[in-house]
């Protein structure tokens, strides 16, 4: 069948767009990444309801309509349920739905990564998050999407354990009949105020690669000529980290310092701070108290984020990487505390009107904000990838066709 996509600066009509079937969505940053660059989010899979609800209420605020294919969560998002029985059918006839409307059509996702994380439970793809990987994949294999993303920490393709698995996932999917693409990516790469690893890896159907005329090799991977991961960086990260940037000061509450010369002001977080109006964001009193005085908080110097736990960040550098669990604590700057949501959101890079619902807890308010994708890396993947699929396009706002068999 022919399949029509277009350019993110045409006009066309929503069912023009590709379309998206998310998995462990979250509250939706990735997501979000996608839908501000040409793309259709259709289905929403997500098995913790707190982080469902967040999702919902975010594109309430935001103004944004729901999924045609609508939300699936709780047991309903039990991803593990998605590959045999009942709910796997009815994912089958929602993908052969929408495959009826001439979509271009993609699952993302990021499954939880704790168990291939250097700092988290290491227990790889025998763990209960380290089987969703493998679950993931049965489910791309089983539906065939036209593309896929897959989203996770370092650890799953750096240390050896785990990439021996990661390695089997992609059998599998080369198996399936699916072209490949892989990169190490640094999110501060794309303007996010945060040094944060991920992996990621993009497959397209074999076929859809044939109908585009690229030719592949017998590796079966897909030529870095034609997909260009680098093409949406915008700080590399042999420059970035080379620059001159603050180390460590004195604490002192609500001191003034100037931002130094020689650094990208757009990369750190006092930048955010400012950009995203923390004071008076929504999510601004929502922060965790300290059980045991301040003492300890005023005893760390700015931008002193050596050890795994209390970790006071700098103004006028970025953030280690937005990971609020397992008793990891981020000091805020200049203030006797812990940062709030309002500021975690800001070093993901979301949007200024991006809120998390009040009667969300703390805990999973911060839960979500560290598990997500952040905004602005999402948004450059989302690019990259739509920019591949019109790479045929001779004018910018011109429908490209493609045979999808």
């Amino acid at each position: 069948m022919i399949v029509k996509i277009f350019h993110e600066k045409t006009s066309h009509r929503m069912s023009d767009r590709p379309c998206i079937f998310s998995f462990f969505a979250g509250a939706g940053f990735l997501d979000l990444g996608f839908e501000n660059n040409g793309f259709n989010v259709v289905y929403v899979n997500e098995i913790f309801p707190p982080f469902m609800s967040a999702y919902r209420y975010s594109r309430e605020v935001l103004n944004l309509p729901s999924p045609e294919y609508g939300y699936q969560e709780g047991e309903a998002g039990d991803i593990t349920k998605l590959t045999e029985g009942r709910q796997a059918q009815r994912l089958w006839e929602l993908v052969q739905d929408c495959r009826k409307s001439h979509h271009i059509l993609g699952f993302i996702g990021g499954p939880p990564c704790p168990d291939f994380s250097i700092g988290g439970k290491n227990r790889g793809h025998l763990g209960d998050n380290g089987k969703l990987s493998a679950a993931y994949v049965e489910l791309i294999c089983r539906n065939l999407p036209d593309f896929f993303l897959f989203e996770n920490v370092k650890g799953l393709w750096r240390t050896i354990k785990h990439r021996l698995f990661y390695e089997s996932l992609k059998q599998k999917l080369h198996q399936a009949g699916y072209i490949l693409t892989e990169r190490l990516i640094n999110v501060i790469e794309y303007g996010v105020p945060q040094d944060r690893d991920r992996i990621i890896l993009v497959g397209f159907r074999k076929n859809l690669i044939k109908d585009m005329g690229i030719q592949i090799g017998i590796d079966q991977l897909l030529p870095e000529s034609n997909f260009s991961w680098n093409k949406q960086i915008l700080y590399p990260q042999e420059k970035v980290f080379a620059y001159p940037w603050s180390k460590c000061e004195p604490f002192q509450e609500d001191s003034i310092l100037p931002c130094p010369d020689g650094i990208p002001q757009e990369l750190t977080v006092e930048y955010w701070f400012r950009k995203n109006d923390v004071l008076n964001h929504p999510n601004t009193k929502h922060y965790f108290q300290p059980r045991a005085g301040i003492i300890k908080f005023a005893a760390i110097d700015e931008g002193d984020d050596s050890k795994k736990s209390f970790k006071r960040l700098h103004r006028w550098r970025y953030s280690p990487t937005a990971c609020y669990g397992n008793n990891e604590v981020h000091l805020h700057p200049y203030k006797i505390r812990r940062i709030s949501v309002a500021e975690a959101l800001a070093i993901q890079s979301l949007p200024a009107n991006f809120v998390l619902p009040e009667n969300m807890s703390l805990t999973n308010m911060f839960k979500t904000i560290g598990n997500g994708v952040p905004y602005l890396a999402s948004k450059a993947l989302a690019k990259t990838i739509l920019d591949f699929l019109v790479t045929d396009a001779k004018n910018p706002g011109e429908l490209t066709q493609l045979t999808v068999k």
